[in-house]
């Protein structure tokens, strides 16, 4: 029997909606357990289409130990996200661990400030190629690219793959 995994979702105000509840839905449905972290705990944050995630605990108690997996979704969440130093130490944190890390569309933000591209493949957002690629990775343009733990897609309409992609790296199926 596969031990059950816990998975955190990164949140703050103006997410993408879809890109959200989408793979949170399908981890869960995987049978992962899935927590909110916000910049702090009991907040609820409204998404760009107005569905509301309440972080269960704040970023000052990210722990690496404590989490199988990460998930950064996109919208203008990201550009908020990237500026809190607990935020990016976990990242940095759960990248040097292996442990599958989440991103779509903006949420690559997440990972430039966090600076553990250099070198990776991924993709993104086309409107943030640039700033991937100043960050020293290879980005394509296709609908979802895995690097290793780090599983990457572009927009709402590849979450099919991106989801599917995340559970595979989650549940060690690739």
């Amino acid at each position: 029997m596969t031990r059950a995994k816990t998975v955190v979702c990164l949140v703050d105000d103006e997410f993408e909606d879809l890109e959200l509840w989408y793979p949170v839905y399908r981890a869960r449905e995987e049978g992962a357990t899935v927590v909110y972290a916000g910049p702090e705990k009991g907040r609820k944050h409204i998404g760009k289409y107005g569905v509301p995630a309440v972080a269960d605990i704040g970023y000052d108690v990210l722990d690496a130990n404590a989490f199988d997996g990460l998930l950064v979704p996109g919208g203008w969440a990201p550009d908020k996200i990237r500026r809190d130093a607990n935020v990016l130490k976990f990242v940095r944190e759960m990248n040097a661990a292996g442990k599958p890390i989440g991103q779509i569309c903006h949420a690559g933000w997440v990972l430039v400030s966090a600076k553990i591209l250099s070198g990776r493949k991924v993709t993104s957002m086309p409107g943030i190629r640039d700033d991937m690629e100043n960050a020293g990775a290879e980005w394509f343009d296709e609908p979802v690219v895995v690097d290793g733990n780090l599983i990457s897609a572009r927009r709402p309409p590849d979450l099919p793959e991106y989801a599917k992609a995340f559970c595979d790296a989650l549940y060690g199926r690739r």
